[in-house]
């Protein structure tokens, strides 16, 4: 049995979700303890318990330890099984880290897998789904990888409520990847959007962004949303359409100006154009589990998160691959996989 220390690194759930959707691929018993060690409530979370019944449905696994405040889980997958699934997180947790934890073991099925699941879609500490569409997805069909993405609903913190759609096919081989040339900056699109507030929101979200990239000689397609859901909330996202996809956005909070969304958004993607790199620092620890798992040699360039080196350190509990990242945290730095 496999056995994984949930302090390693950063120390959180990600090593959870990366494990689960490993052992359950590779069909490999692992038992995680300690799990979410280093944050200021650790052990399971409502979010992350629903990660862990989602894989075991689509497993049948025999599990010990899934329960609210659990430090410690033994996972024992007993198959993958295809099909249509409706999962509710119950609270306004991720949509998009639990369906990123299902992907990896039903990718590998025999059948398509349609999978709705309820809760948060634009929340703190996650990927919105709009990420997910427009940067993840591309990215993985590079590899091979097909999904299709719909929202339902959309769900803010803290009243939850939405719903997206995932239809996963059945994967061949993977391929390797050699993301070295990073983007031209020609092809830059955004999207500002609220969910009952103010139309003036957006409007001064879109606008405040779009000054600020031509400041730098940019410019990009935008376009604002109308969300539909319960709840409030506001979002702004701007992304890279071209050979290499790459995503940044900020949400809105009470007391949290549009403008501030705006700047945080254009600072992130900023950092990003300064540094030269390929794939941003949240891509780059989602993908490198797919690029694990594709034949042949694949690289990228990346800032260097604790994210990052964490999920390298997990997969290498799994697999036998050589996996190298130069530079320190916050430093451009060269992933290998060999």
């Amino acid at each position: 049995m496999i056995k994984i220390d949930g302090s390693f690194g950063e120390g959180g759930g990600q090593i959870l979700r990366t494990s689960l959707g490993l052992a359950a691929l590779l069909q490999k018993p692992v038992h995680i303890f300690n799990i979410r060690a280093k944050r200021t409530k650790p052990g399971l979370r409502p979010q992350h318990l629903a990660c862990v019944k989602a894989i075991q449905k689509i497993t049948k696994a025999e599990i010990k330890g899934a329960e609210i405040g659990s430090k410690e889980l033994v996972f024992i997958p007993e198959g993958i099984y295809p099909g249509e699934y409706v999962f509710d997180i119950g609270t306004a947790g991720s949509t998009s880290l639990v369906f990123q934890s299902m992907l990896l073991p039903l990718m590998i099925a025999q059948d398509c897998s349609l999978i709705r699941i309820k809760g948060g879609t634009h929340v703190p500490w996650s990927p919105p789904f709009h990420y997910l569409r427009y940067v993840f997805a591309p990215t993985l069909a590079d590899l091979g990888v097909k999904i299709k993405l719909n929202i339902n609903k959309w769900g803010f913190y803290p009243e939850g409520g939405g719903e997206i759609e995932g239809k996963i096919y059945p994967s061949q081989t993977l391929k390797a990847k050699n993301w070295l040339k990073p983007p031209v900056f020609s092809q830059l699109k955004a999207i500002s959007a609220c969910l009952n507030l103010a139309e003036h929101i957006k409007k001064r979200q879109a606008n405040t962004l779009i000054n600020q990239l031509e400041k730098i000689g940019l410019k990009a397609e935008l376009r604002e949303e109308e969300a539909k859901g319960r709840g409030k909330g506001s979002f702004l996202f701007l992304w890279i359409d071209e050979h290499i996809k790459a995503g940044f956005s900020a949400l809105g909070a009470r007391g949290k100006a549009a403008e501030k969304v705006a700047e945080e958004v254009f600072n992130n993607f900023l950092s990003y154009y300064k540094k030269k790199v390929t794939l941003d620092p949240h891509l780059s620890d989602q993908i490198v589990p797919y690029l694990s798992l594709a034949p042949g040699k694949s690289e990228f360039t990346t800032i260097v998160s604790s994210h990052l080196l964490t999920n390298i350190w997990v997969i290498n509990q799994f697999l036998k691959r050589k996996i190298t990242c130069s530079g320190k945290i916050g430093q451009v730095g060269k992933v290998e996989i060999v």
